[in-house]
């Protein structure tokens, strides 16, 4: 570049570099250029979102999160039933639990003599239960390919329902000492049933 040795030799640095002035002119506008250009950007799109919110809130539209029910605490997964296109055969306790508990939310007794009977017979269905428990420690020490642990995992389930099985079999006698004479009118009737409804309210 013939202006910059003659710049040099006259001391004058305005005349020294010319290209590397223009390019740092040039730079220096185009990014002027380029932060108005993303200043519009930005206050368009602003004005957008406000817009879109505004719209939202007049046709009273609400956000999936405000809609959605959600589970007050963790859920578990429930098991797969198949396995390679297989569906999985044999004992599925949790499928009669289920059933039991079913029963019981749609338990619908026509009087209060059938409860007691109800009552009385809890002892024998938890002792059911407890012996589920007892066949599963019994058979995953001897026959499942289970380590002892598992197998002492069930048997301490089962010593656990057959303490609820004490606490059942309490249960009809103090069903009966509440209901004393309720219960009298239906078991030992004074002049037969029948004569006893006239108590009945």
């Amino acid at each position: 570049m013939v202006t910059t040795p003659l710049g040099r030799k006259l001391g004058w640095a305005w005349l020294q570099y010319p290209g590397r002035r223009l390019y740092r002119r040039l730079t220096q506008h185009a990014e002027r250029d380029r932060e108005s250009r993303d200043a519009a950007t930005l206050a368009a799109l602003r004005d957008e979102e406000a817009a879109a919110d505004a719209e939202a809130a007049d046709d009273g539209t609400e956000q999936i999160g405000d809609t959605a029910e959600r589970p007050a605490g963790v859920v578990p997964a429930i098991p797969s039933t198949t396995s390679e296109g297989d569906t999985v055969t044999g004992f599925r306790f949790e499928e009669h639990a289920a059933e039991m508990e079913s029963a019981a939310q749609q338990y619908d007794p026509d009087n209060a003599m059938e409860i007691l009977a109800m009552v009385e017979g809890l002892p024998a269905a938890l002792t059911s239960v407890a012996n589920v428990m007892r066949i599963l420690a019994e058979r995953a020490d001897s026959e499942f390919p289970l380590e002892k642990e598992v197998a002492d995992g069930f048997n301490d389930i089962f010593g656990a329902l057959m303490s609820a099985v004490a606490v059942a079999e309490d249960m009809g006698p103090l069903f009966r000492q509440a209901h004393q004479q309720d219960i009298a009118r239906h078991e030992d009737p004074r002049n037969g049933p029948e004569a006893e409804k006239g108590w009945n309210v």
